[in-house]
């Protein structure tokens, strides 16, 4: 453990060294300065000077901006705020809108993976129904080890459960590609301090997600996009408009996006021997499917009396996706000849509906309390099919599309928070008290699909039972399940110096089902050596209890050659196998790091952090036998027919995650030559298991490779922007660490793939055609770079040769894809 953390100092002080020596570097993380511009932050800033001066406790009820240094403007910790303050004890990076439309990517995961290095979200997610919602890491930790957000109010759990193996294997987070991309503000990607601020789950950090408040006036957007390799090609358009409530200061900002893709393809040739088919180009399962998703937000407030407000946000989403899986050709055992003469290609469908509504009213009392009391409800619904499919064994009784199931989940909150600042005389500055308490209702609920989406109709010897490409869930496995979580926090803010400044923070949170009150922690201090540089340090302790999904949910997938069966954790079919019971995770943290500001144009943010985990729950080894005897026949017991593999949700291991973080910003004027933003990103961290708390048998190296190295251990990124008049040329550079490819559960290490490091160039020319109207085209993944492939006799033995390149790819196997779009302003 020493050594490592000697090794992770040595190459944090290096690149220290190699950006101080520098006076040319920036970052796509937006400094406060451009934030004040790209917010409209001046009103809050003049009303928090103002109040500043006037040594008073009353705040605005917009919630207060700070100042432009590195040197934190106290009470901004507010009730009222739904962001969160840049320069403090916490770690906090900024991503303005105007950055994540530069970007040329529709979804808002994708736009933040290029914008920074801590975050990972490959744009492939893995197959089955990993592939419909695509994920993100922060830290090298899982997805839902991060908190998500929107104005300062957690988010709803996605339904979708990731079973399958690849990036995120066994997480279910929250998607936030359903908020429309163009009624967002502003990003703030929290990492140290974020489980005291927000919730204790936030174990890799936060991220928040900070909608516009615009009274008047919008934008239009429209995008044309496509890979290099001729498939893929799709059409974006979204919008914002802002409304006057009212002649007292209250909006309405409403935003709606729209995207259709057509599906890519990156699988090799069909090759089987003995098959007839064998050699011709049918494998179609490595690659995106076709999509349409619509979205659409209402973000409003409006004073109610002179110090109260009431406020409103709802976020509607569609999607529409439809994913080949592998194919079954005119021999196969599960094909029916006088439907498919030459063979099929199942596709499996979702439909989803997703919303959220969040209201509330907040405002100040007794002249010194502010107060914000809330309710939020929302909701995902997935229903699954298989589309262009047979169930062979009902013969020519079989349908051809299949219902499969749907998975709902819901999350209710109420809650409420108050702040206010003391003065004490002791002290040189006032005392910030915040605290409040939430009561959450989750569900998650698994509805089985139709008779013969998972039944054998035992009219063909050997077909496999169900809908071949994805069996729908049998009615054994539905669940309805629910849980209730009362949470309870404090903060404290005080400096004991003019320039020392120290954060304390916890939460006790009891949850029902798992019969446990949990209590965790933070401390975090800050010492600002002047306005352009500060030293900052937090050490805490977090617990993140597992999903209802991923206690309940029960999936079985076929690939080409075998099948997998997701076991619920809790349930009997588990616990045959080895399973006993699943616990919540409990963290410890430590971090350090310095904001500066060493020219007036040039910022820097730099981390050093370690996260502790114990028991951290990770999908077991996929079982073929247990204790001698076949998966088949344990599972058999229990109405589970024809898996190969089997596994099921566990707290295997306790890990251990060190690592760093930097990222930078500069703007250079050079006179008539316009203005030129340099930025630089890089990003460090291995996770490693501490201790083995079962056996290797149980957690084998398969399930360790997917838990530790999903994603890779650095990224770096370094850019430049130039804006001359109407013109602006941005490209990017960035490289993406290796990572360990296992094309099927039972590979011996010497058909693992160690995926190479990609290097992506991106690029973008903008030009402002008139006042209102701007054109810009660009790529990304410029030189159309593809990852190392697969031997051609592991991708055949495998996968009848559809595996040509690494589903866990971080970078995709998709190739360049370009763009072009134009935006208006109205």
């Amino acid at each position: 453990m020493a050594q490592n953390w000697i090794r992770t100092v040595r190459i944090f002080s290096a690149t220290t060294m190699l950006l101080g020596s520098s006076s040319v570097v920036s970052g796509r993380i937006a400094s406060a300065e451009e934030l004040h511009k790209q917010m409209g932050a001046a009103k809050e800033s003049r009303a928090t000077t103002k109040a500043v001066k006037k040594k008073t406790s009353h705040a605005s009820l917009q919630g207060s901006a700070e100042e432009v240094s590195v040197q934190a403007l106290h009470r901004v910790n507010s009730a009222l705020s739904e962001r969160t303050q840049v320069h403090s004890t916490t770690s906090v990076q900024v991503v303005s809108s105007e950055q994540l439309k530069q970007t040329g990517q529709s979804n808002v995961m994708a736009a933040l993976e290029q914008l920074s290095p801590s975050l990972s979200s490959p744009s492939f997610s893995g197959l089955g129904t990993n592939g419909f919602v695509r994920t993100m890491q922060l830290r090298n930790l899982s997805a839902d080890e991060t908190l998500i957000l929107v104005n300062g109010k957690r988010r709803h759990l996605s339904a979708n459960f990731n079973s399958n193996d690849g990036p995120n294997a066994g997480t279910e987070p929250s998607d936030i590609a359903l908020i429309p991309i163009s009624a967002i503000d502003h990003v703030e990607v929290i990492t140290d301090g974020a489980s005291a601020l927000y919730g204790q789950e936030a174990i890799a950090g936060a991220v928040n997600i900070v909608l516009k408040r615009n009274s008047h006036g919008g934008e239009f957007n429209i995008q044309n996009m496509g890979y290099y390799a001729g498939d893929g090609q799709g059409v974006d358009g979204s919008a914002d408009y802002g409304l006057e409530l009212g002649k007292r200061g209250g909006f309405m900002n409403l935003a709606g996006q729209i995207t259709h893709t057509q599906p890519t393809n990156r699988s090799g040739i069909y090759q089987k021997a003995g098959d007839p088919q064998s050699g011709q180009d049918l494998n179609r399962m490595m690659g995106a499917g076709s999509q349409l998703v619509a979205t659409m937000s209402a973000n409003a407030e409006m004073p109610v009396t002179d110090t109260i407000k009431a406020y409103l946000l709802a976020t509607y989403a569609h999607r529409n996706n439809v994913t080949p899986q592998s194919v079954r050709t005119a021999a196969n055992v599960n094909n029916i000849l006088q439907y498919y003469p030459n063979g099929f290609q199942p596709q499996m469908g979702l439909q989803e509906d997703d919303f959220q509504i969040n209201g509330g009213f907040r405002g100040t009392a007794f002249k010194d309390w502010m107060w914000d009391t809330y309710v939020t409800y929302g909701r995902d619904e997935q229903e699954y099919s298989t589309l262009d499919s047979v169930n062979a064994t009902y013969g020519m009784n079989s349908q051809t599309k299949f219902y499969d199931g749907t998975n709902i989940s819901t999350q209710f909150v109420a809650g409420g928070k108050m702040s206010r600042n003391f003065n004490v005389g002791f002290l040189p500055k006032p005392v910030n008290l915040m605290f409040g308490g939430e009561y959450r209702h989750d569900t998650f609920q698994l509805m089985a699909g139709d008779l013969q989406s998972w039944s054998d109709g035992g009219l063909k010897t050997g077909a496999t039972p169900g809908a071949s490409g994805h069996p729908g869930a049998q009615p054994a496995a539905a669940s309805d399940t629910s849980r209730d979580i009362f949470d309870g926090f404090v903060n404290t803010e005080f400096y004991v110096t003019p320039k020392w400044e120290w954060t304390l923070g916890g939460h006790a949170v009891n949850y029902s089902d798992m019969g446990k009150t949990a209590a965790t922690g933070t401390i975090g201090t800050r010492y600002n050596f002047n306005k352009r540089w500060a030293i900052r340090a937090n050490v805490g302790t977090g617990y993140r209890a597992p999903t209802l999904g991923q206690e309940n949910y029960y999936i079985v997938t076929t690939f080409p050659g075998y099948s997998t069966a997701q076991l619920p954790a809790n349930g009997a079919a588990a616990k045959a196998l080895g399973a006993t019971g699943l616990k919540g995770e409990t963290t410890k943290n430590y971090s350090v790091g310095f904001d500066a500001k060493p020219l007036d144009h040039w910022n820097v943010n730099a981390n050093l952090y370690c996260i502790q985990i114990n028991n951290r729950m990770a999908n077991s080894t996929q079982f073929t036998e247990y204790n001698g005897s076949p998966i088949a026949s344990i599972l058999s017991q229990y109405n589970m027919t024809n898996v190969t593999y089997a596994h099921y949700y566990g707290n295997p291991v306790n890990t251990v995650t060190y690592g760093g973080d930097i990222t930078t910003d500069y703007t250079l004027d050079v006179g008539r030559m316009g203005q030129l933003k340099f930025n630089l990103g890089i990003n460090f961290s291995d996770t490693e298991i501490s201790k083995m708390k079962v056996s290797t048998a149980m957690f084998n190296a398969y399930a360790q490779n997917l838990l530790l190295h999903s994603a890779p251990k650095n990224r770096e990124m370094v850019g430049v922007r130039w804006s001359w008049k109407k013109l602006s040329i941005f490209v990017q550079e960035e490289r993406y660490g290796s990572v360990t490819y296992i094309a099927t559960p039972s590979l011996s290490g010497n058909d693992w793939l160690n995926v190479k490091p990609g290097y992506i160039t991106d690029l973008e020319v903008g030009y402002q055609v008139l006042d209102r109207l701007h054109l810009a085209v660009g790529a990304n993944n410029l030189f159309n770079y593809y990852p190392n492939q697969l031997r051609r006799s592991l991708s055949v033995s495998t996968s009848s040769g559809a595996y040509k390149y690494p589903t866990n790819s971080p970078y995709g196997f998709m190739g360049g894809y370009y763009y072009v779009k134009a935006s208006m302003t109205f």
